[in-house]
């Protein structure tokens, strides 16, 4: 029987793009990839925000509204690995949703991330070697109601991310899904605050008995958590995993 493979991953060298970097999931994966040797351009709307965070993980800043495709074509288009994770949350029945904020939200979470990669993967193809990481969701692969633009957003993006895996493919380049459920971050604090003031029950009711009522494990998730699978997924190790997405969800995606 063979050995097996040191599974300590050391990307020294490589360089990063992180959307939405200043906060949340972006900057704990931001952090992630600095402690494995990534240099990583962090970009954010928060201009501030993006400063702090680059300047923690040694990187660069970049402040840019990725909803203005002009925006876009300012950023760094040489990297190895490049994490689609910005987004944002808006809530409302279909009947009431304002169209403005459905098209801002796939313009920020579908369109920018297609503009990301096709500016990134001729680099990525010279090389042939390359790191796609798409932050999708639990929304992604089920629905939830009042949700719309999210899901559908979601939704685009698992597609978008499988059909670079296949044209990547034959230039050692990669392409997943990462699959969070709920995640402790300031969006979601924020959230949790809202139900319990809408239906005048506890914090911790609303996290056992409305955001985790379909999870196996009642606890959120911790953003280090999410940025562990986003480092193993740019390793040698995950060499052969694209085109799929990775649940980190606590079991919601399984009831």
């Amino acid at each position: 029987m063979g050995d097996f493979p040191d599974m300590a991953t050391d990307l020294t060298g490589k360089t990063a793009l992180v959307t939405g970097g200043a906060g949340g999931i972006g900057l704990a994966c931001a952090r992630a990839l600095s402690a494995v040797g990534v240099r990583v351009h962090v970009v954010d709307l928060d201009a501030e925000g993006a400063e702090r965070a680059a300047a923690e993980v040694g990187g660069w800043a970049h402040a840019a509204d990725l909803t203005d495709p002009a925006a876009v074509e300012t950023l760094p288009d040489n990297v190895d690995i490049l994490l689609n994770n910005a987004g944002f949350q808006h809530v409302a029945p279909l009947t009431e949703f304002p169209p403005e904020e459905f098209a801002r939200m796939q313009a920020l979470m579908v369109m920018a991330p297609f503009l990301l990669i096709r500016r990134s993967l001729p680099a990525m193809y010279a090389r042939r070697w390359g790191r796609i990481l798409n932050m999708s969701s639990v929304h992604g692969l089920r629905a939830s109601v009042f949700k719309s633009a999210y899901v559908a957003a979601k939704h685009g993006l698992e597609g978008l991310s499988k059909v670079t895996a296949l044209e990547g493919a034959q230039f050692g380049v990669t392409s997943n899904c990462v699959n969070p459920g709920y995640v402790r971050t300031p969006l979601v604090e924020g959230q949790i605050t809202a139900q319990a003031a809408a239906h005048d029950i506890s914090r911790d009711e609303v996290v056992g008995d409305v955001l985790l009522r379909r999870a196996a494990i009642k606890k959120l998730i911790e953003p280090e958590d999410v940025a562990s699978t986003v480092v193993w997924l740019c390793s040698a190790q995950a060499g052969h995993v694209t085109g799929t997405s990775i649940s980190v969800d606590g079991g919601w995606t399984a009831a």
